[in-house]
C-alpha cells in the first residue's frame, strides 16, 4: 500500500558555487590560467585590464540597480540553475565510471612517430608474406610500453583467429616472434620476460668470452643470478670471482626496459610552474604568490551601458526584459567569479604562510632533518579551515625555495618519538636510514634487524617491521639484493 508522509531533515549541502570554489582552489597556476580564459570566453560580462571607474564596488553596485520603475520578477530567473534542492544528489544519478566532479580535460597530442608505429615501420625491411605480416603486426601491437610481450602464446593464437581471422599455430607465432619481432630496434623488444629480454641483447652483441658466459648464466641459472647467490654461481660454472664480476658488469649495461627508452620520449613533458616563492631576505622568510594567480578582472563597462539603455528607454518590450534578465545572470556570475578568485588567493596565501612558519627552520636552512612532523590537521586547526581545503592546496601546488622547487605535500609527515621523548618527523628517520644503507659494506649489507639496531644507537627506537616499511617506501631492496662482490 502506498502512502505519503512528511519528514524533516537537517542536511548540509554544497551549493554549485562552493563546489566551483573548491575546484578553483585545487588548480595549480597553469590550470588556473586555462580556467580563467575559459570563463572570460563564456561570460562576456567579465573583462580584463584596468577599469576606468575609480570605485569598483560603487560601479558594480550601480550595475545591479534595477532600471526604471519596472521591477524584474524573480520568478523569471531559473533559480534551479544555481542551487539544487533535490533529495537525491546529482552524482548518484551518474554512471559509476564518471564523476560529475571531474574537470573536462583536453590532452594535446605529442608530435612524432609512436613507439608501436616505429616497430611496424621496421617490418617493411623483412621479406614476409601477407599472413606473416598480419601475425607480426599483431605481435608488435601486443608489446607493452616497456618492450615486453607478457601474454601467453596460446592466447595470442586464439586472438589472431577471433580478431584477424588468421588461423595459425604456436610454432609459427614463436618463429615470427624470434626471427622477426625480436630483431627490431631497440634491441630487446619482444622479450616475454626479463631473462629473454637480456639474453636477446647479449646475443645481438659481438661474441666474446664474458658475453658467452653471461648468456650461459642467464639461460641456466637465472634465479641464482637474480637472488645474488654468487658462491653457487662460481661453483656451478667453475669461474673466479673476477670473472663473475665481469659478467655482472656486462649484464648491468643492458636495458631491462628497452621500450621505455623510446616510448618515454613520446610522452608529453609536464612543465612545473611554482605557485609560491619563498626567499630569504635579511635572515627572514618572504612568501609571495605567483602573480599569474592574481589577474586583474572587472565587470564589463558595456554591460553597464546596456542596463543604462534599458533604464532610459520609455517602451520596455518583452525582448528587452529577457535581455536584462540575461545580463543580470551574467553579472551575477561575473561578480561571483571575481570574488571566488580573491577568496582563492587568500586561501592559498593563508595556507602556505602557515606551512612556511610551521617549517620555519627547514626553509631557513634547507636541512631535511629540520622538518617537523606535520599533518593536514595541524595546518587546518591553525588557519581555521577544513582539512580537505588544506589537502587541495598541498596536493597540487609547488613552491620555489632557495633549495629547489618542491611539491607542498612533501613537507607533511607523521611523527615518532626519539629516545629523548621528542617528536621527530618520519622524513628525518628515512633520511638517516638512507644514509646508513648508503655507507654500509656492500659485501655484507645490513639486514633490517641490524638496521633497526643501528637506528636505536642513533637515538631512534624503531622496530624491524617499521624499518622494513620505510625501506620499501624509499624503494631500497632487501639486504640480499644489495649485495655486491
Amino acid at each position: 500500500m502506498l502512502k505519503q508522509s512528511l519528514n524533516f531533515k537537517l542536511l548540509q549541502k554544497l551549493s554549485p558555487q562552493q563546489i566551483q570554489l573548491m575546484k578553483l582552489i585545487q588548480l595549480p597556476t597553469q590550470a588556473f590560467e586555462e580556467r580563467l580564459k575559459q570563463e572570460i570566453e563564456e561570460n562576456p560580462a567579465l573583462d580584463t585590464g584596468k577599469e576606468e571607474v575609480d570605485n569598483f564596488e560603487d560601479s558594480l553596485a550601480n550595475e545591479y540597480e534595477d532600471a526604471g520603475t519596472e521591477k524584474i520578477d524573480a520568478e523569471d530567473i531559473n533559480i534551479d540553475e544555481y542551487l539544487s534542492d533535490d533529495e537525491i544528489p546529482s552524482y548518484k544519478m551518474q554512471a559509476n565510471n564518471y564523476s560529475s566532479d571531474d574537470e573536462e580535460k583536453s590532452v594535446p597530442y605529442a608530435a612524432g612517430t609512436t613507439f608501436h608505429q616505429s616497430l611496424k615501420n621496421q617490418l617493411n625491411t623483412f621479406r614476409i608474406n601477407e599472413e606473416e605480416r598480419v601475425i607480426a603486426e599483431f605481435l608488435v601491437g601486443s608489446i607493452d610500453d616497456s618492450g615486453y610481450i607478457r601474454r601467453d602464446i596460446l592466447d595470442l593464437v586464439d586472438d589472431l583467429a577471433f580478431t584477424q581471422n588468421v588461423f595459425t599455430t604456436e610454432e609459427k607465432v614463436i618463429e615470427l616472434l624470434t626471427k622477426v619481432v625480436q630483431k627490431l630496434d631497440p634491441i630487446g623488444v619482444g622479450g616475454r620476460d626479463l631473462k629473454e629480454c637480456l639474453t636477446i641483447q647479449l646475443k645481438a652483441k659481438s661474441e666474446n668470452k664474458t658475453r658467452v658466459l653471461a648468456i650461459n648464466i642467464l639461460e641456466n641459472s637465472f634465479d641464482h643470478f637474480v637472488k645474488k647467490h654468487y658462491k653457487k654461481l662460481m661453483e656451478k660454472f667453475d669461474i673466479s670471482e673476477e670473472e663473475l664480476k665481469e659478467v655482472i658488469q656486462e649484464i648491468s649495461k643492458l636495458n631491462p626496459k628497452p621500450g621505455s627508452s623510446y616510448a618515454g620520449n613520446n610522452k608529453i613533458a609536464e612543465q612545473i610552474v611554482p605557485d609560491f616563492s619563498i626567499k630569504i631576505i635579511d635572515g627572514n622568510l618572504d612568501l609571495t604568490l605567483n602573480a599569474r594567480n592574481a589577474p586583474e578582472l572587472h565587470v564589463s563597462k558595456e554591460y553597464n551601458n546596456m542596463l543604462k539603455g534599458y533604464q532610459e528607454s520609455k517602451e520596455k518590450s518583452k525582448s528587452q526584459k529577457d535581455a536584462v534578465i540575461f545580463i543580470k545572470q551574467k553579472l551575477d556570475a561575473a561578480k561571483w567569479f571575481i570574488d571566488a578568485i580573491k577568496q582563492r588567493q587568500q586561501t592559498l596565501l593563508v595556507t602556505m604562510n602557515c606551512i612556511m612558519h610551521y617549517q620555519y627552520e627547514y626553509f631557513l636552512t634547507g636541512d631535511e632533518r629540520k622538518l617537523k612532523p606535520m599533518i593536514l590537521k595541524d595546518i587546518a586547526d591553525q588557519i581555521g579551515m577544513d582539512i580537505s581545503t588544506v589537502s587541495r592546496v598541498a596536493n597540487s601546488k609547488y613552491v620555489s625555495t632557495p633549495y629547489g622547487t618542491k611539491l607542498i605535500k612533501e613537507f607533511f609527515s607523521e611523527s615518532m618519538k626519539n629516545d629523548q621523548g621528542e617528536d621527530v618527523s618520519t622524513r628525518e628517520i628515512k633520511k638517516i636510514l638512507q644514509n646508513v644503507i648508503g655507507e654500509e659494506d656492500k659485501r655484507k649489507p645490513l639486514t633490517d634487524d641490524k638496521l633497526s639496531a643501528v637506528l636505536k644507537e642513533k637515538g631512534y627506537p624503531i622496530a624491524r617491521r617499521t624499518v622494513a616499511k620505510y625501506r620499501e617506501q624509499l624503494d631500497i631492496p632487501v639486504a640480499r639484493l644489495r649485495k655486491e662482490i
